[in-house]
């Protein structure tokens, strides 16, 4: 159990610790909507906006932001989903090991087999390209004695 949380787990804080955190994500967007953000009335305090004021790209930093931290918590849940659960124990996760440890052992006879098959079909391509090669070989050497006139 340990040595597989253990394994998961500098990934998930190597995740976390990146500069694309989540926190700066969230930490931006306020930075932002502080810029950007029309202002509000409060109470019997009445502000005056100004009609003539360009059009704010709030909407999209409201999309990309509200994007970015889709993603990342998206993210930071699939690293979360991966790591082993509590339930799992060591023999659990030692018959689960076994299991894997079975699947490679087949995977490997099939491949010493493909391998095996490989080699005797390249030795077959080999005799071949012999045998095709002492033909031409044979072919040429009688069309030169044929057309060398005899003394």
């Amino acid at each position: 159990l340990r040595l597989l949380k253990a394994s998961k787990q500098p990934e998930l804080e190597i995740y976390l610790e990146d500069s694309g955190g989540l926190a700066d994500q969230f930490c931006n967007a306020i930075g932002v909507l502080q810029q950007c953000g029309p202002p509000a009335s409060f109470s019997n305090i009445q502000t005056a906006i100004n009609k003539d004021q360009p059009a704010n790209p709030t909407e999209e930093y409201a999309q990309l932001f509200a994007a970015l931290i889709a993603r990342t918590a998206k993210d930071i849940d699939v690293l979360i989903d991966s790591l082993p659960s509590e339930e799992s124990t060591a023999a659990l996760q030692a018959a689960s090991l076994y299991k894997l440890e079975e699947e490679n052992h087949e995977a490997a006879t099939c491949l010493e087999d493909v391998v095996y098959r490989g080699d005797m079909l390249l030795e077959k391509i080999q005799s071949a390209l012999a045998d095709i090669a002492q033909s031409q070989l044979k072919t040429r050497s009688g069309s030169h004695s044929q057309s060398l006139p005899d003394s």
